[in-house]
C-alpha cells in the first residue's frame, strides 16, 4: 500500500501575502500562502519555515482578526489578502490536550458526555438513582474519592521522582462499586474507557451519538489509542492529531467560518497507513470551506499538497534567501 498522487490539484484565487519577511534567518522573502486548498511549507532544518509560518504569519494573522494582541510578531513589512477571506486561525500544535491527569481524548472530543448518557439510561442505573455525572471521574459522587478518579495514586518522593501504584480502593478502576456495576452490552463504564478507539466505534455501532464523535480519532490515524488513555501519555503527534480529530466533530459548525488551520508536522510518527487517513482528515476540512497551511518534512504528505511553498537553499545563515512558490508536479 502506498499514499497515491492525487490524479488533480485544486485552484486557487485568493491567497494571504506577507511582504518584507525579514525575521532571524530570513532574507526580505515576499510569499503568498493561498487560500481553501492545501499547502504546505518545505525546507531543510533551520531554513525559516518555523519563523515564517510560526513567528510571523500566525502571529500577524490573528492581530489583524481581533486576537493575540499580546503575542510578539516577527519583522515583516505588511500583511495583505484578509478582507473577509478568513475570520479565524487555529494552529493545531503538538502540546498536550489538557493539563489535568485525567484528561483523555474520549472526553477532547466531548464523546464521553453522550457515554455517559447512554449509561445513566441503563435499568439499574435508573433504580439506583444514577445520574450522568455520576459516570464522571472529574467530579464527586461516582467516581473513586480515594484516587479522585485517576486510578492511581501519586506517591511524594523527597529526593526521588514520584512514584504512581495502582489504587487499592478501585483497584484502577476509577470508579465506586456501584457505577461499575451499571452495563451496557454486558460492559461498564471502565471496561469502555479500556476499549480502543478503533473497537469502541464498532462497540457504538447502535449509538450514533457516540460513534459519530468517536469516528474522527479513528480517521486521523488513532484507532490503536484508549479512549481513557491519559492526555500526559499522548505523543506531540498524537496530542495534534486529537485536536483534528475535535475540528472534524464540529462539521457544521467549521462550515459557518473560513478558518486557517496550521499544522506543524503533522504526520509525527505516523505509519504511511495512516498517513493516508491524515490526508483524508485534512482534506475534509478543505471540503468544509477552510484553508490547510503545513509546516512538514514528510515526502507523502508534500507529493500530496496543492501548492508547495520551499524555503532554503539550505539552513542557519544560508537559509531563508529563496522561496518557491510552486503547484507540484505529479511525482
Amino acid at each position: 500500500m502506498e499514499v497515491k498522487v492525487p490524479s488533480s490539484r485544486r485552484p486557487w484565487r485568493n491567497a494571504l501575502e506577507i511582504t518584507g519577511a525579514r525575521e532571524n534567518n530570513l532574507k526580505n522573502v515576499n510569499v503568498k500562502f493561498p487560500l481553501n486548498v492545501m499547502t504546505v511549507v518545505t525546507g531543510v532544518s533551520g531554513s525559516g519555515k518555523s519563523t515564517l509560518v510560526k513567528r510571523i504569519l500566525a502571529p500577524a494573522l490573528m492581530k489583524q482578526l481581533g486576537g493575540g494582541a499580546g503575542e510578539a510578531t516577527g519583522r515583516f513589512d505588511r500583511l495583505m489578502g484578509v478582507n473577509g477571506q478568513v475570520t479565524h486561525v487555529e494552529f493545531v500544535d503538538q502540546n498536550p490536550i489538557g493539563k489535568s491527569s485525567r484528561s483523555n481524548p474520549v472526553t477532547y472530543v466531548k464523546a464521553y458526555d453522550a457515554i455517559r448518557t447512554l449509561f445513566s439510561e441503563q435499568p439499574l442505573a435508573k433504580a439506583r438513582g444514577l445520574k450522568p455525572s455520576h459516570f464522571s471521574f472529574n467530579i464527586e459522587g461516582g467516581r473513586c474519592e480515594v484516587c479522585q478518579g485517576e486510578g492511581q495514586v501519586k506517591i511524594e518522593m523527597q529526593f526521588m521522582a514520584d512514584i504512581y501504584l495502582t489504587c487499592e480502593s478501585c483497584n484502577g478502576h476509577k470508579f465506586k462499586q456501584d457505577i461499575l456495576d451499571v452495563k451496557f452490552q454486558e460492559k461498564g463504564i471502565d471496561d469502555v474507557l479500556d476499549m480502543t478507539v478503533a473497537d469502541a466505534v464498532e462497540f457504538f455501532k447502535g449509538q450514533p451519538k457516540v460513534a459519530e464523535r468517536l469516528r474522527p480519532l479513528d480517521d486521523v490515524g488513532l484507532g490503536y489509542i484508549r479512549l481513557g488513555q491519559s492526555a500526559n501519555t499522548l505523543s506531540g503527534g498524537e496530542a495534534q492529531r486529537v485536536k483534528l480529530a475535535s475540528f472534524l466533530t464540529k462539521g457544521a459548525t467549521l462550515q459557518q467560518d473560513k478558518i486557517l488551520f496550521i499544522f506543524d508536522e503533522p504526520s509525527t510518527g505516523l505509519h504511511f497507513h495512516d498517513i493516508n487517513k491524515l490526508l483524508k482528515a485534512l482534506n475534509a476540512l478543505i471540503e468544509q470551506g477552510n484553508s490547510v497551511l503545513i509546516i512538514e518534512h514528510n515526502v507523502d504528505i508534500i507529493k500530496c499538497a496543492d501548492w508547495i511553498i520551499d524555503l532554503g537553499p539550505e539552513g542557519g545563515l544560508n537559509g531563508g534567501i529563496y522561496c518557491s512558490k510552486a503547484r507540484p508536479r505529479i511525482w
